[in-house]
């Protein structure tokens, strides 16, 4: 049985606008789950640049007669066919063979493609496995592309047949050879422009906006909806896309208008490398929460007056507090060495039966910062002995403590550890930070933070001491109960109501 995958978008090529394409996924491989299918991914993005609409994708088996059965159906619907995999020396490689008999054509032995077998693998025997490859169908075409990164002309054709084009299933082989002969699919004329729109409302709330909007455009523009339950600042991505620059602009304007207000939400997809003008643009604006920054901020210029950064860690294991003062830091270190080499450091205490949605977050977070972290397990004064003797260089530690945190009312921006405890400098930046202060100052940079805390949980530990917040929790016009947002708490004083 097929796999088909079919474009959920109005067909502009109906109207006779565009060339149009049908990928065929050919392997056994792909629907055993053995491999995973990029080609498709990588052939679609390719083909809209160059003004071909995809409307098809077909996942088959190495089977000759499904796979000539497709290709004879798709080659007639379609201006092109790309197929992708069963080219090779063994027997599961019949693509040659099942594009010969969809277009009941023999296989013969091409002499360009026998003397390049040759080459390639030193095969003089004609019966040999790797022959298999020079056998194409009568009627095939030998194109040669040039190498987009060298100007050189490729060594090996791809193979086509009438509008059916050949390629491998080694993804980088495939787009090597598609990149090199992208003039035989470039349109002329044709160009898809795509806009999107970010939006912090349930897709069943916004539905109705849609359907109304999408029957009113007609062909003219298609509207795409897609929900995203990672994201901590939007929960639907609309894509408008349409032939006509005009068309598309004209449709966003439409929609921004429909949609419920204040629900269009910017996207920030890199706040990371604008860390440092954004903490410090607000930390200059005259605000409560600039004034707050500014404190931190001085703090951590403090401890870096004092200390290299071979000598700074963070303490980090994926909280709020400590995402906020991660940034913080960030900012502050790439504005004091713009240049330099050296990655932030962060200490990571591992707790037992962590949640997933944490340790993923640890992960991408160290991604996006460029981490160079070090995990440690058992409470904090042997995790920091442990350090010690691992890190013998580290001499300060940056913690996100809270004066509302237990045991922490006594505290001061800097300070050393305890009698008895490994010889630290804790440096402390967001004492005299509130609760609502940590979530305006993420919120307000788009600073991702772990998804959890969008799910109703105020505080996170481990998963068997943490729980949803019951402040947070409300049941809807259908009695379903659902917890709100952490940022949404109102009682500071029943943030750590998530801990048993």
């Amino acid at each position: 049985m097929s796999l088909d995958r079919h474009s959920s978008s109005p067909s502009f090529a109906a109207n006779g606008d565009a060339p149009t394409a049908a990928i065929l996924i050919i392997g056994d491989e792909i629907l055993k789950g053995h491999t995973v299918d990029t080609n498709s991914t990588f052939l679609t993005k390719a083909l809209r640049k160059l003004g071909v609409s995809v409307q098809r994708i077909t996942v088959i088996p190495d089977v000759q007669e499904l796979i000539a059965k497709e290709v004879t159906l798709l080659s007639s619907q379609y201006t092109h066919l790309i197929t992708s995999g069963g080219i090779g020396p063994t027997h599961d490689d019949v693509t040659f063979e099942s594009i010969a008999m969809a277009f009941q054509e023999e296989l013969h032995l091409h002499p360009e493609l026998a003397r390049l077998v040759e080459e390639f693998f030193g095969v003089v025997d004609k019966n040999s496995a790797a022959m298999k490859l020079a056998m194409v169908p009568h009627s095939a075409k030998l194109n040669y592309g040039t190498d987009p990164r060298t100007g050189q002309p490729l060594r090996y054709p791809l193979v086509s047949v009438r509008n059916v084009y050949i390629f491998p299933g080694i993804p980088s082989l495939m787009e090597r050879a598609f990149s090199g002969l992208e003039h035989l699919f470039a349109s002329s004329g044709t160009t898809f422009h795509s806009r999107e729109v970010f939006v912090d409302a349930d897709e069943a709330e916004i539905a109705p906006v849609l359907t109304k909007l999408q029957a009113g455009w007609g062909r003219k523009v298609a509207l795409g909806s897609y929900p995203d339950w990672l994201s901590n600042y939007h929960r639907v991505r609309l894509v408008l896309d349409s032939d006509s620059q005009a068309e598309v602009d004209k449709a966003r304007t439409q929609l921004l208008d429909e949609l419920p207000k204040g629900s269009v939400v910017p996207l920030v997809t890199d706040t990371v490398s604008i860390a440092t003008a954004e903490v410090y643009t607000l930390s200059n604006s005259g605000t409560p929460l600039g004034e707050k920054v500014t404190t931190a901020l001085k703090t951590i210029e403090a401890a870096l007056d004092q200390y290299s950064t071979e000598e700074v860690c963070v303490g980090f294991n994926g909280g709020k507090d400590c995402t906020a003062l991660l940034h913080l830091y960030y900012a502050a270190m790439k504005r004091r060495y713009p240049d330099g080499k050296d990655k932030v450091k962060a200490l990571y205490i591992r707790i037992v039966s962590p949640f997933t949605e944490m340790e993923r977050f640890l992960q991408d977070t160290i991604k996006r910062y460029d981490l160079e972290l070090f995990s440690v397990e058992g409470n904090i004064r042997q995790a920091l002995s442990d350090v010690q003797e691992r890190r013998p260089e580290l001499k300060a530690v940056l913690m996100g403590t809270r004066r509302s945190d237990p045991y922490s009312h006594t505290l001061t921006p800097m300070c050393p550890t305890d009698p008895g405890w490994p010889s630290y400098m804790r440096v402390n930046p967001l004492l005299d930070w509130t609760y609502h202060d940590i979530w305006s100052f993420l919120r307000t940079l788009y600073v991702p933070y772990c998804i959890l805390y969008d799910k109703g949980y105020t505080s996170l530990g481990s998963m068997d001491n943490t729980c949803r917040n019951t402040a947070l929790q409300v049941v809807d016009g259908r009695g379903v109960t659902r917890y709100r947002p952490a940022y949404l708490l109102e009682n500071e004083e029943e943030e750590r109501n998530s801990r048993a």
